[in-house]
């Protein structure tokens, strides 16, 4: 029995918990990264006022611990056994609380939350910004220095913490009052985890979701003082900004019964890019979950953009700093789940044979923008549509329709992205439950008229921190050996001949694409302040 239990104490595991905007799972990684445990629980969202989209702290942390057990119990496995934890959430999700009493202000406030809408655009059409821009210009037009460039172009969207916070510090009487003792912690769902995990001995984050709360100077790796001074956010309430591999401490002993180093802190997305493997320059990942997200490697410099790409620290380990440029499109799952709800289909898994079923969507258009529309368009105030409905129309029509929009705004995202960064394309892997249906997948690599590649496992966002992790504390020992522990589910080559590429379904796509970006316009400005 003993030799036994000194065996099973031999094999030790890396525990990773993804926090998504509908799912919290949680999985036990073992040597080749497979898993060998897991449990999920759903995210309620909470919609107190239309376009205000929160969250319940205290739910998270408990699904949090639920879910930890959960996979541990699931894998047969020790809690002993478990070498470190890394952790993946989603990013620009925030909360602000008592640094005493770790009690929170107000709930969790979504990265899809509307409500800083209208100061966002008040502020972007502004004298201020107008000045800030034409300064900046001048400045670039000198020292040709691209965060002068990146200045001159930079606008605020809904989607950065930024006008979400000035909001709940101008709403929230406690908050301010805290503020104003020196008492108040800000931080994304990464820093509250982290600061309940340590027992309130951590106040911290990466740089990977700093640099995507829209304060932060990706430049300069620090929050930006310049921004907090323009629009008074206090600079004493950030978390402390550490590498995205670095021990952050370790889980008080009364939460898991054991003390589990906390070896890696990442954002989603950038999760998701480290768990595909895209370590290069020019390597691809897209995530199409609840929204689509398309991030490239642009290696040790950020990306200034014109459209709306957005540039974002990958990761940071030692002293190497990764970029990404991203672009998204917030409404790709949402829009699949609102089709379902209205049942149009039944089984999700359905839907791409539903789509081959008819040959065309018999000229109907839909535009999937619940959340408005993200780069290249930029229109908070567009809303989602259904056009070209005739008589003849099917269920089956309509899907393929929903389907259709989804690869058609993987085009329009992939289109900015070769033409802002012109940086060759080396790879590109999908992941996130969308990327599943193979109706989507190989009209995205039609369109693109580039093989595009899919795991066998979609949920990159957990493997990435596991693997994050597991380097800390020198489970893996390089990433030479995470590429040999990749396993690919389906490759979606463009349909037509080699020297043809995708030409034949690309010139087919024309005018329904044509149609369709007549249905976005349409769709754009929809919503008055």
């Amino acid at each position: 029995m003993s030799s036994r239990r000194k065996g099973l104490k031999k094999e030790s595991f890396i525990l990773s918990v993804d926090v998504g905007t509908t799912t919290i799972r949680c999985h036990v990684y073992d040597k080749e990264a497979k898993i060998r445990g897991s449990y999920s629980n759903k995210v309620v969202l909470l919609y107190p006022e239309v376009g205000h989209v929160e969250m319940d702290p205290d739910a998270i942390w408990k699904s949090f611990i639920a879910v930890v057990k959960g996979a541990v119990q699931d894998a047969g496995v020790q809690m002993s056994q478990i070498e470190a934890l890394g952790i993946s959430t989603q990013r620009a999700t925030f909360t602000t609380w008592d640094r005493e009493t770790g009690v929170p202000f107000h709930n969790f406030i979504s990265w899809q939350d509307q409500r800083a809408t209208d100061l966002v655009k008040s502020w972007n059409t502004s004298c201020t910004m107008k000045a800030i821009h034409g300064v900046m210009k001048a400045v670039y037009f000198l020292t040709r220095q691209k965060r002068c460039l990146a200045a001159s172009l930079v606008v605020f969207s809904t989607q950065h913490v930024t006008f979400r916070l000035v909001w709940a510090l101008s709403h929230y009487k406690q908050l301010h009052l805290a503020v104003e003792k020196g008492s108040c912690c800000f931080g994304t769902i990464d820093s509250w985890l982290l600061f309940k995990l340590t027992k309130g001995q951590t106040h911290a984050t990466d740089a990977s979701n700093a640099s995507a709360t829209g304060i932060f100077d990706s430049y300069q790796m620090c929050w930006s003082g310049f921004l907090c001074s323009l629009v008074s956010l206090p600079l004493s309430i950030f978390p402390k900004v550490e590498n995205t591999c670095h021990d952050f401490g370790s889980t008080d002993p009364s939460i898991f019964g054991v003390s589990i180093p906390i070896k890696s802190v990442i954002a989603d997305q950038q999760a998701a890019m480290f768990g595909e493997c895209c370590f290069d320059v020019g390597d691809v990942k897209i995530t199409m979950g609840t929204g689509t997200f398309m991030d490239i490697n642009t290696g040790n410099k950020p990306h200034t953009s014109v459209a709306g790409l957005y540039p974002l620290v990958g990761w940071k380990m030692g002293s190497e700093v990764v970029y990404l440029a991203e672009g998204n499109a917030a409404d790709t799952g949402t829009a699949i789940k609102w089709a379902q709800e209205l049942e149009l289909f039944s089984d999700v898994r359905d839907t791409s044979d539903m789509a081959y079923s008819v040959r065309d969507s018999d000229g109907v258009c839909f535009v999937p923008s619940f959340s408005g529309l993200q780069a290249p368009l930029n229109d908070p105030k567009a809303c989602a549509s259904l056009m070209g409905l005739k008589p003849s129309t099917t269920k089956s029509h309509l899907v393929r329709a929903i389907l259709e929009s989804v690869a058609f705004r993987n085009k329009q995202l992939y289109e900015t992205m070769l033409r802002e960064t012109r940086i060759p394309i080396t790879k590109i892997r999908v992941d996130g439950g969308v990327s599943s249906n193979n109706f989507i997948m190989q009209l995205t690599a039609d369109l693109f008229s580039r093989k595009v590649v899919r795991p066998r496992h979609q949920e990159m966002s957990c493997l990435g921190a596991a693997f994050v992790a597991g380097l800390g504390a020198g489970f893996w020992k390089t990433r030479e050996e995470l590429k040999q522990l990749q396993s690919v589910d389906e490759e979606f080559v463009p349909q037509g001949t080699a020297k043809e590429g995708a030409g034949s379904p690309n010139r087919e796509y024309t005018p329904i694409l044509q149609s369709w970006e007549r249905a976005l316009r349409r769709s754009m400005n929809w919503y008055k302040p």
